[in-house]
């Protein structure tokens, strides 16, 4: 991917009028291993797949909680991730401890982009160290999932290296991504209606798209929830992992209850004539 002289440095433009350093950093998160969320009226489910670098080496943290009604799920750059929710952990004390209340989940997006764009924000004054607009600096190589509770109701936002940030119903980022984002679209109109339970059934699922084969398991994934009298919080593997077999236990029983009417069928006298002419095309 080498953009000739117009990608040495992040403040040069390029003749199309694209800043090749902030698409790399953008690239970066595709790299990332996936993470999806999801929101409801009352709660918002984050999850992430756990990758290692080798068998001998555990996973890196993917989701972080910041307070107890925010949480962030990052792909990309972890170090990146680690350095941007310890900012926003910082945010969310300061402001609770200035007005004694916790942080409006849209001003925490709006100050994160500022500062993926480098904006060093005090009280009185605004003062600018920007990322994307000094050659000795460089975007932050990470996007993040920021799930939050606040007065107005659940929040899911997107924050891109760019500095531009966005709200959904549902997102999933980071590689192989597009299989959960699809089944996320074909199942989002339910989201904001859904139970606690549903929207971690619906994340399992989404994260299980984007293993493209792979056996799910508790291992491989981490599931956090936030919701209305539930403050921000990690499930333990053991019960992803009970609500994993649950539900490859209801998917194995679910053909069988649809082949009942099948079964009743001989009851009718008339019911194995008509099996037969049924059954004959399948037998060509």
């Amino acid at each position: 991917m080498f953009r000739n002289q117009y990608d040495t440095d992040v403040t040069t433009w390029s003749p199309a009028g694209r800043l090749f350093q902030v698409e790399y950093a953008m690239e970066a998160v595709k790299q990332g291993s996936a993470a999806i969320g999801l929101r409801s009226k009352n709660y918002v489910v984050l999850g992430c797949v756990n990758k290692a670098q080798s068998e001998l080496s555990s996973h890196q943290r993917k989701i972080f909680k910041v307070d107890d009604h925010v949480g962030v799920a990052i792909a990309g750059l972890t170090a990146d991730g680690r350095v941007l929710s310890r900012y926003m952990r910082s945010e969310c004390i300061n402001y609770n401890f200035a007005y004694e209340s916790p942080l409006p989940v849209g001003r925490l997006v709006v100050q994160l982009a500022d500062k993926a764009q480098g904006l060093a924000a005090t009280i009185e004054i605004v003062v600018a160290k920007v990322c994307t607009q000094r050659s000795w600096k460089r975007p932050y190589g990470v996007g993040l999932l920021v799930g939050g509770l606040d007065e107005s109701g659940a929040h899911l936002y997107y924050n891109c290296p760019s500095g531009n940030y966005f709200e959904y119903q549902a997102s999933a980022i980071g590689s192989r991504s597009q299989a959960a984002k699809t089944y996320l679209e074909r199942k989002f109109e339910i989201f904001m209606d859904a139970s606690r339970e549903e929207l971690i059934r619906h994340a399992i699922f989404a994260i299980k798209e984007t293993l493209q084969g792979e056996k799910l398991k508790s291992s491989t994934c981490t599931i956090a929830v936030l919701g209305v009298g539930e403050p921000f919080h990690i499930l333990d593997q053991q019960a992803i992992d009970d609500l994993i077999s649950s539900y490859e236990i209801a998917e194995e029983e679910g053909p069988p209850a649809a082949a009942e009417p099948d079964a009743a069928a001989p009851e009718d006298q008339d019911a194995p004539a008509a099996a037969d002419q049924a059954a004959a095309p399948m037998e060509i």
